[in-house]
């Protein structure tokens, strides 16, 4: 017998869809960012699998995307059911702090007292059932006047992952799982990466960040007190659209860019004010070709993941990932753990070792003024 997921009350979700996904180029473009790429092989994008993952727990009407102009018309043909005024364009990049500090100062204008969550539109997640409890136990820590983030619990010493450290247990009504977070950690070495497995104490940072409004706005103007000036006069005008576009121009550009982990999520630990729910449920930020190959592996030594509508793809004792977007033909012989990417106007071949390192190639297109392929 199974039961329907109820929404929770009194929570809005926020999927801030921005950045480029440098490590997955040439897929991954400027125009074209990674969230709106189906990776999965699900028939759906990044984008629309967050979005399904997240309205049995708070209906279409209560989710909001904060995402680039020019992406304007691929997420409102993405997720119809994505009301205008949920939808929050910024006009040029301000990393994270920006973004879901927008939306908080929004939202909390519209409903005070609101609890957001903030989700990535761009991670892959499995286990929905888990994902649910962790969200629900998250928002009652959040109700509590807490900020908290969901840790992920590591199968693997990854060195691609920020870590959060935790272990004490903290009583919190409605959310038994809640550890206290004593620090945040950047990547590690793998043989630092290897000793927090062992301990049982750290657990993935996977980006993910539950509060009340009120509480984030609070504890950025604590610690960026200009930025929070920014975002309420940019949320005071949002919802007069006539009001609105002057001020975005003259505003946005100017907020400090900054990710939240810097702004909210380390100083709140060093307050005594963030807790973590540790998850049970598969999670993949799908940093680069190397993460999706390892999605679509199965175990086996000549596994070799096709991804592409009419991929025409011939393969001889090899492994890695293709993934094609004209139609070519592509022959492999004998090549391990290679990564193929192939698309009209640019041509990727690396191996899943190197793949962290294709964001380097971007950055030199970049210098070289080749923003015809990017």
């Amino acid at each position: 017998m199974t039961t329907s997921v109820q929404p929770i009350p009194q929570f809005y979700a926020v999927i801030p869809a921005g950045g480029i996904g440098s490590r997955l180029w040439p897929l991954s473009r400027a125009e074209a960012p990674k969230f709106l790429h189906d990776l999965t092989g699900s028939g759906r994008s990044l984008l629309r699998d967050t979005w399904d993952r997240l309205v049995p727990l708070t209906g279409p009407d209560r989710i909001m995307v904060v995402t680039g102009r020019a992406h304007r018309a691929a997420v409102e043909e993405q997720l119809p059911d994505l009301s205008d005024m949920n939808i929050v364009l910024e006009s040029e990049p301000r990393d994270s702090s920006a973004a879901i500090g927008l939306a908080a100062a929004i939202l909390e204008k519209r409903e005070p007292g609101v609890v957001i969550g903030s989700f990535a539109a761009d991670h892959v997640i499995r286990g929905a059932r888990f994902f649910n409890m962790a969200v629900t136990e998250a928002v009652a820590a959040a109700q509590a006047g807490y900020i908290a983030t969901i840790g992920i619990r590591p199968d693997e010493p990854a060195t691609g992952f920020g870590y959060i450290h935790a272990h004490k247990e903290l009583p919190v009504n409605g959310a038994p799982s809640a550890l206290e977070v004593d620090s945040f950690v950047e990547k590690p070495d793998f043989a630092t990466a290897e000793k927090y497995i062992a301990s049982g104490d750290y657990l993935w940072n996977a980006g993910m960040f539950i509060m009340k409004a009120s509480v984030m706005l609070e504890e950025l103007g604590r610690t960026k007190p200009a930025l929070l000036a920014g975002i309420l006069e940019l949320a005071e005008v949002w919802d007069d659209k006539e009001k609105r576009g002057p001020v975005v121009d003259r505003v946005w550009p100017k907020l400090e860019k900054i990710a939240i982990d810097y702004s909210i999520a380390e100083p709140a630990a060093d307050a005594g004010r963030l807790v973590t729910i540790p998850a049970e449920f598969d999670w993949d930020d799908v940093g680069d070709f190397a993460s999706i190959a390892k999605l679509h592996s199965t175990g086996h030594k000549n596994d070799l993941a096709i991804l592409g509508e009419g991929a025409r793809v011939l393969s001889d004792a090899s492994s890695g990932i293709v993934v094609t977007e004209t139609g070519r033909t592509i022959a492999l012989i004998g090549v391990r753990d290679i990564v193929v990417v192939d698309t009209g106007d640019a041509l990727l071949v690396t191996t899943t070792a190197n793949a962290q390192k294709v964001k380097a190639v971007v950055d030199a297109l970049r210098i070289a003024g080749r923003d015809d392929v990017l």
